[in-house]
């Protein structure tokens, strides 16, 4: 039998990949195929990396997120686009993660370099669908994104 270790090293280099990434965010898949049934991973981003709001409407797809370094902000909004909460996340603060049910619209976004969590959530992986994706937000790769981005971001300070 064998063991993956996760340590300060694996999530160093994640880190790195991330920034190295033009999305500034990057995964290392623990399940094996995108056809698993549980998806486990972890997710470095950094600031600046737009996570569209979404939500996930499969009954099966709720969605856990536990903070392991650095910190980073939820945010969820109404069907309008409107915040309706927003939460700083970071492994020793009051809230390290989050648990959210199939429907709710969210996105997170990097509060600081170097931030990681781990991720889990039903399988098999399964793109977005536009009635996943708020259709209120922009696209990724937009200057409208980074815009929006900005926008979230003001959230939190």
């Amino acid at each position: 039998m064998s063991a993956e270790l996760f340590d300060q090293s694996l999530l160093d280099q994640l880190s790195r990949a991330a920034r190295a990434n033009p999305r500034l965010r990057q995964n290392h898949n623990l399940h094996t195929s995108p056809d698993d049934p549980v998806q486990r991973f972890f997710n470095a981003i950094e600031p600046g990396s737009y996570v569209i709001p979404h939500r996930h409407l499969a009954a099966d797809k709720a969605e856990t997120l536990l903070m392991l370094r650095g910190r980073i902000g939820l945010i969820l909004f109404d069907e309008q686009g409107q915040i309706t909460a927003t939460h700083v996340l970071a492994p020793t603060s009051a809230c390290s993660g989050f648990h959210l049910r199939p429907g709710c619209w969210h996105s997170v976004i990097a509060l600081e370099s170097g931030s990681v969590f781990f991720e889990t959530k039903a399988g098999p992986y399964l793109p977005l669908t536009a009635a996943e994706r708020a259709p209120w937000a922009p696209a990724e790769g937009t200057a409208a994104a980074a815009t929006f981005e900005a926008d979230m971001r003001q959230a939190f300070i």
